[in-house]
């Protein structure tokens, strides 16, 4: 697999082929399988993504604690904001929607992560919702999507005790917003630019969840990335670049993420986490805990 999407980029633009097409076959030369099994288990993460992103938007699942649940069903169906109807809302419910399953215990796909999870099932399905477009576009785009997560996996982190959220739900928003420029119909070198435009403004985003859970903040930071990734794809497919190579934004988080203050990667000791609130919310959260253990 690529170690640079500089170098897939390249490759993309010199055989005249998407970004897809060129992680499908070095995953299928690293695996030794052919491409179709590849695409089948794509296939079937996507199938779970759908699930996840259907379920939440029921609107009747509690977290444990009780802090999560119904968000999702609100933006779906309540009073209507300055952006009701629009896609953006859309994406930001579903969005919420995974991220409800999973603080419930439900069946996701940590795509890079579970914390990070709502992101791209949520920008991906809701464009290819909108624009009609058919499974086999939304199985290519998720391809394009491990390519970049193993390239930010390779040269700095997924992980939000190493990284902070911007290992986290920052690369997951990277990810789909480069995938989801392809899916689009724009070139590898504009899902290069999506992705710096997006990771840049994620950059030094701390993981700081209430009491150890991924719930709060995590649940609503994935919102929140869904539309950065959003602003990341729509300044990408106008013709706007980034300065900065992808690559060298991908080295920055892994570096941000080194230098971090231990409270900031997910401990629970900073942040959010830290306020009178949090602290308050998360012994609430134990004696409920023990209550129903005993």
């Amino acid at each position: 697999m690529y170690r640079a999407l500089a170098d897939a980029i390249r490759d993309a633009e010199a055989r005249a082929v998407t970004l897809s097409r060129v992680a499908l076959d070095a995953e299928a030369k690293d695996q030794g399988r052919p491409v179709s099994e590849i695409r089948d288990a794509l296939a079937r993460a996507l199938a779970v993504m759908r699930g996840a992103t259907g379920r939440g938007l029921e609107g009747d699942l509690r977290s444990a604690s009780g802090l999560v649940g119904g968000d999702a069903a609100k933006l779906r169906a309540g009073p209507p904001g300055p952006l009701a109807g629009t896609i953006f809302r859309d994406v930001l419910a579903r969005a919420l929607a995974v991220q409800e399953v999973n603080a419930a215990m439900g069946v996701i796909v940590a795509a890079p992560t579970a914390g990070g999870a709502g992101v791209l099932p949520a920008v991906l399905t809701a464009l290819a919702d909108a624009r009609s477009l058919p499974d086999e576009r939304l199985i290519d785009a998720l391809a394009a999507a491990g390519l970049i997560g193993a390239v930010i996996a390779e040269r700095a982190s997924l992980s939000g005790a190493e990284g902070g959220c911007q290992a986290e739900t920052g690369a997951g928003a990277a990810m789909a917003a480069g995938a989801a420029v392809e899916m689009l119909g724009g070139t590898p070198s504009q899902s290069g630019h999506a992705i710096a435009l997006t990771m840049q403004g994620m950059l030094g985003l701390i993981c700081d969840p209430l009491g150890g859970l991924v719930e709060l903040p995590c649940v609503y930071r994935n919102a929140t990335g869904a539309a950065i990734a959003l602003a990341g794809i729509e300044m990408a497919m106008a013709g706007v670049t980034f300065a900065i190579p992808v690559d060298e934004v991908i080295d920055v988080m892994g570096e941000v993420g080194r230098t971090m203050d231990v409270r900031y990667r997910e401990t629970a000791g900073g942040g959010l986490a830290a306020t009178p609130t949090g602290r308050r919310l998360a012994r609430e959260r134990l004696v409920q805990i023990r209550r129903s253990e005993g």
